[in-house]
């Protein structure tokens, strides 16, 4: 693989990384004038809106290609739908738990919490009979001290907040596993897009049976909507696409963790967000847990317990 390509993909992920990192923070400002359920309806709406373009092009791309029976079901709009519908609703939970937590923690203790869907997903793959190698248990244990350190209080209890971003985690996870799945069965573009619409139409009703939505409130939060929006949600994603092509998985799931890193620094810049040094030993060691199961595999020699790279590499998440 090209070098200089590679590296012109590792900065579209850093870039990537960069701007979910600091949405952490839009969506915590916009907490602040406009309930949660209406800044996710409005962000996502804006979303949707900003994959359109991105969705044609590539539509108006694929048709001037012959095509399969096969490949032209996968291109299907029903298809599309039909999975992103599903997607979409896992989505919303995720979505609404994370803003919900945000008006109760800081952006940086959300970015992490959240972050352990990386650790939290190969476990719930047993139930799909994947294998669970070393790698994911070494990094759950250390993502599980680092949770304590960062999240823990004096009584030994989580806060509000973070109950509310550790419980949103497991729906990122099974998020993640769904779009596994459907990916291989319908278009990439085409399925985020139908989820998206799905959990704004969601968030919508949510916002209008429990929420005050006022022109107001959307003016002043309109910032932190279109960062969140347009930004986060459209501009990051094809950003994501573009800069996988050239990527290995690996290498792009390290640099996409890294969100994490941007979400505090932004959180202490524009927030005035301090961890103090307990917070910050705690999201090393989350860190580390998230990276460690991207890494070539470790595994156990008969016979000798130390530690030694698995020549197999790594598996798909």
């Amino acid at each position: 693989m090209n070098k200089q390509k590679q590296l012109q993909s590792s900065l579209l992920l850093l870039i990537t990384a960069f701007i979910w990192g600091f949405a952490f923070v839009a969506q915590r400002q916009g907490m602040e004038h406009i309930g949660p359920f209406t800044f996710n309806a409005v962000r996502f709406a804006l979303g949707a809106l900003s994959l359109v373009p991105l969705m044609l092009l590539l539509d108006r791309k694929a048709r001037r290609t012959p095509r399969s029976p096969s490949a032209e079901s996968k291109l299907s709009y029903r298809t599309a739908a039909r999975s992103g519908l599903i997607t979409g609703l896992v989505l919303f939970c995720g979505a609404t738990l994370q803003q919900i937590g945000l008006v109760y923690t800081t952006a940086g203790k959300a970015a992490f919490v959240t972050g352990l869907y990386i650790v939290i997903v190969p476990f719930l793959g047993l139930f799909l009979k994947q294998r669970l190698n070393l790698n994911s248990g070494i990094g759950a244990v250390l993502a599980l001290i680092g949770l304590y350190l960062l999240c823990m209080t004096n009584d030994l209890s989580l806060s509000k907040g973070d109950i509310y971003e550790l419980v949103g985690a497991f729906f990122w996870s099974a998020h993640i596993l769904l779009i596994d799945h459907f990916s291989s069965k319908t278009d990439v573009i085409k399925l985020s897009f139908f989820q998206v619409v799905t959990c704004s139409v969601l968030s919508f009703i949510a916002a209008f049976g429990s929420e005050t939505i006022s022109l107001d409130g959307l003016s002043q939060a309109l910032v932190p909507i279109l960062f969140g929006g347009i930004v986060s949600v459209g501009i990051a994603y094809t950003l994501q696409v573009v800069g996988q092509k050239n990527a290995q998985p690996t290498q792009a799931a390290i640099i996409m963790s890294m969100e994490t890193v941007f979400a505090v620094i932004g959180g202490y810049l524009i927030l005035d967000e301090l961890l103090g040094m307990r917070g910050i030993v705690g999201c090393l060691l989350m860190l580390t847990g998230m990276i460690i199961p991207q890494l070539p595999q470790f595994k156990l020699l008969r016979g000798d317990s130390r530690l030694t790279p698995s020549k197999t590499g790594t598996e798909s998440r």
